[in-house]
């Protein structure tokens, strides 16, 4: 039975399940949970997928290796995009959104802290919903994300195709990566970049640099590049090093990152929570495969992300606000990226 048919009985079964494809991979992997229990991690020590929620404070949600059925794969999509993508995001959106970054950057100005993330929450109704078909389109549109579709009956069913790493722990090797500014995609990766997107960046990988020394050695960090998710463009530097504590630490020490969160992080995330007027859930917080094969752990952060529920969807995008940041073109930066979602649905 192929991994599709092992999603569409799952679901008619009402059972938890995971699919997925790693980056630059023809494999899809899947854990098919044997019941419908719902389990949480205690500390980031158990083994199978994880699934972990933007708040640090609320649970993290596991489908046990040693409870579910592990399938694997190798798949060649063929799912091109044909779709018409003329939803059009209500001006009630813009105004709150315009209206939250202006905040933030007042915020910022007053120096309550450098750098927030500030998101929001899109509804898409929908009269027909093919999840296969969906999924499908997501492993064909985005061949350099991690891309996966996660259910369970007790939480809800998400989709995503998400370009950025939490961390790669391989025994006491990791690999982590910071991830930040945006452009959309025009037949070239050859683009310049505005200082406030570099600084942005820089922002992220000092960040990310300064909170390892303390749990890590050797760290090293590569030339920044501009690569490419869907129709969009990011700036990337990727960070390497050595272990010197257990893994639950480092999970805990980097996220959420200052890619989703700010700087410093308890005063935007504080922010977040009181001006989004909305609940991110699982939106910016991390998912993968957790002390799978003996120590081996890849952990991707929840960005590009879409719930499914009744008739809608809800498409959850959001960008990084610094001092230098203009509130209409940050609006047209998430627009941009709800645009890259619409397009397989």
């Amino acid at each position: 039975m192929s991994i599709f048919s092992n999603i569409k009985e799952t679901l008619d079964k009402q059972l938890p399940f995971v699919t997925y494809r790693k980056p630059n991979c023809s494999t899809i992997k899947g854990w098919f949970q044997q019941n419908n229990n719902l389990i949480t991690s205690k500390d980031y020590s158990e083994s199978g997928f994880i699934f972990a929620p933007f708040d640090n404070k609320e649970d993290a949600i596991l489908i046990p290796k040693n409870q579910s059925t592990y399938i694997e794969e190798s798949v060649t999509i063929d799912g091109s995009l044909t779709s018409n993508t003329n939803h059009n995001p209500d001006t009630t959106s813009e105004e709150n959104h315009i209206q939250l970054v202006e905040k933030g950057i007042a915020a910022i100005k007053n120096q309550k802290f450098k750098k927030v993330v500030l998101s929001r929450k899109e509804k898409v109704e929908l009269l027909d919903f093919n999840l296969i078909e969906t999924f499908q389109k997501l492993l064909n549109s985005y061949p350099t994300a991690f891309v996966y579709v996660w259910y369970h009956p007790k939480v809800g069913l998400w989709l995503g195709a998400t370009p950025e790493t939490l961390v790669s722990i391989q025994d006491t090797n990791f690999t982590t990566m910071s991830l930040a500014g945006t452009q959309v995609y025009n037949d070239t990766t050859n683009v310049i970049w505005q200082t406030k997107e570099i600084e942005e960046q820089q922002f992220v990988t000092d960040y990310i640099t300064d909170k390892l020394i303390n749990y890590c050695s050797e760290i090293t960090t590569s030339n920044t590049e501009t690569i490419r998710a869907g129709n969009l463009l990011h700036l990337r530097t990727l960070i390497n090093g050595t272990l010197k504590t257990d893994n639950a630490t480092l999970i805990n020490s980097l996220h959420p990152t200052p890619a989703v969160c700010g700087m410093p992080l308890e005063a935007s995330k504080q922010f977040i929570l009181n001006n989004e007027n909305y609940r991110r859930s699982f939106y910016t917080g991390f998912l993968g495969e957790l002390n799978i094969n003996d120590k081996e752990s890849n952990l991707f952060v929840n960005l590009r992300c879409m719930e499914v529920s009744n008739k809608a969807v809800y498409i959850y995008v959001g960008g990084g606000i610094t001092r230098d940041s203009d509130s209409v073109k940050e609006w047209q930066e998430t627009v941009a990226k709800t645009t890259t979602m619409k397009k397989v649905l």
